[in-house]
């Protein structure tokens, strides 16, 4: 959270996610002036997940400066799910202590993924 920019909202969120081999990679929110060219943290992170050459990750941590847990947007949800195991587990917590523990499953019931396109081993 601590490379999050968000100079207009203020609202900071920070994600971790471990990959399948392990290793951790992190992203911060990324805000811009025109709010619709803003980067989640969850996307930067699955940014960095990829260009450390990863495809798979096991968990991910998001945590958000505000009193009430930061679910993923949507948008977020179908990124997190194109690269997740099958036990990939959630954890959304706030700096003042608020914390849930979630499947990706319960994230996102209904994905649109590979199999959906008749797509079966990426």
């Amino acid at each position: 959270m601590e490379k999050a920019y968000a100079p207009y909202s203020k609202f900071l969120v920070g994600a971790c996610l471990r990959a399948g081999n392990g290793s951790l990679v992190t992203g911060g929110n990324i805000e811009n002036a025109s709010y619709g060219l803003s980067l989640c943290a969850e996307a930067c992170a699955l940014s960095a997940l990829v260009n450390d050459g990863q495809r798979r990750w096991s968990e991910i941590l998001v945590i958000s400066s505000g009193n009430e847990i930061c679910f993923p947007c949507g948008a977020c949800r179908q990124r997190l799910f194109e690269f997740s195991l099958p036990d990939s587990i959630c954890h959304l917590c706030t700096l003042p202590g608020v914390y849930q523990h979630i499947t990706m499953k319960q994230l996102l019931p209904f994905p649109f993924g590979a199999f959906t396109l008749g797509v079966l081993d990426l």
